[in-house]
Formats: C-alpha cells, structure tokens, sequence
C-alpha cells in the first residue's frame, strides 16, 4: 500500500520537508533535504478541485454541474486554491457588471446567478 506523501508536521501544521528517499527495486537509499511541489500543500479536497476544474478547462459552470456547488462556491474554492498556492487573491473577488454579462451570454452562469451577482 502507498500513502500519500505527509506535509504539514501534525502537532504544529507547519510545511514538512522530504530528508530520505529510498528506490523500491534495488533499495538505494538518499538522504537530503528535498523540496516538495506547492501542490502537495493543497488538501485531498483542495486537490480533487483542481482536478475537475482542469477536466472542466475551467469552466465554471461544469465545475458546478459536477461537484454541484454553486458559481461563488466555486469561485472561493478557487481563491482558497490560489491562496494555499502562495499567490495573492484580491480582496474583492466579484466581478463588474460587464464580466457578470459576458458570463451569462457564454452560457457560464444562469440568469438567477448573474441577478446575485449584480446586488454585490
């Protein structure tokens, strides 16, 4: 059995670091200090989000259709994603009145949607 690789210490949940790697077939063994990818950081939920949203090529709304969640929930999984990632997520995530337009010509969101995100 295989588990996937820990990366926050769990008593402090600070980032651990990878310091031995050992090959399964001939037994070699490397000890270092290893970096791990920004991705492992991402939790098992955080990661199956990504997954559908890159099946989805990003599409908002097969993003919703799948995980059945609505279009701000799936906008703040994203800035959650972004944020765990390293990168800054802007303070004010709601789009303008014509983003919210564009959005209901392609399709990506449904009228009542676009109405929600018109009040903000």
């Amino acid at each position: 059995m295989t588990y996937r690789v820990l990366s926050r210490c769990p008593v402090c949940s600070k980032k651990l670091k990878v310091t031995k790697l050992k090959c399964s077939v001939c037994g070699t063994t490397i000890e270092n200090e290893f970096s791990l990818s920004k991705f492992e950081y991402l939790s098992a939920d955080q990661l199956n989000f990504v997954e559908v949203f890159l099946k989805s090529r990003g599409s908002i709304k097969e993003v919703e259709k799948e995980l059945g969640i609505s279009y701000p929930t799936v906008r703040a999984k994203l800035d959650e994603v972004i944020s765990t990632l390293g990168y800054d997520v802007p303070k004010k995530s709601s789009a303008n009145n014509t983003e919210v337009l564009d959005m209901l010509e392609r399709g990506e969101i449904s009228p009542e949607q676009a109405v929600e995100m018109l009040k903000d």
